[in-house]
């Protein structure tokens, strides 16, 4: 009998990754607070569970067509959830940042990342315990 990881992890694997790439939009946001005209952006993690779940749902898939073209791994597609933020109070250069809340955000991200890598290492215990057969 073959083990799958992709049965035995469930989605804590890709939800791990999706809250690293949501880290480093948040990261951006922050980096990006005081340049002019920069809009505020997020992942939405139901928009991402959905299209996951979804058995017709597509990844993106793009092709280098020409040698100085760039590299896309690491991507993330605006069907994949990455949504503009509306901005609670406008500001006069068209900024959407506010940076208390992106901080707020960026905490929130980190506190379910710690928590998805504790279900993937719960996970990954179990196996060894069913590996050893303790």
């Amino acid at each position: 009998m073959s083990l799958s990881f992709d049965r035995a992890l469930g989605l804590h694997e890709k939800a791990l990754a999706f809250r690293a790439d949501r880290a480093a939009v948040l990261a951006n946001n922050i980096a990006n607070s005081e340049t002019p005209n920069f809009k505020a952006r997020d992942l939405d993690f139901a928009s991402v569970l959905q299209a996951e779940q979804s058995p017709e749902s597509k990844p993106f898939q793009a092709s280098q067509t020409h040698s100085r073209h760039m590299a896309v791994e690491g991507f993330i597609d605006q069907a994949a959830g990455l949504r503009y933020r509306t901005a609670a109070q406008p500001s006069i250069d068209g900024n959407s940042v506010d940076t208390q809340v992106e901080q707020a955000k960026y905490a929130e991200n980190a506190i379910d990342f710690q928590a998805s890598f504790t279900f993937l290492n719960s996970k990954f215990k179990g196996l060894m315990t069913a590996l050893r057969g303790d």
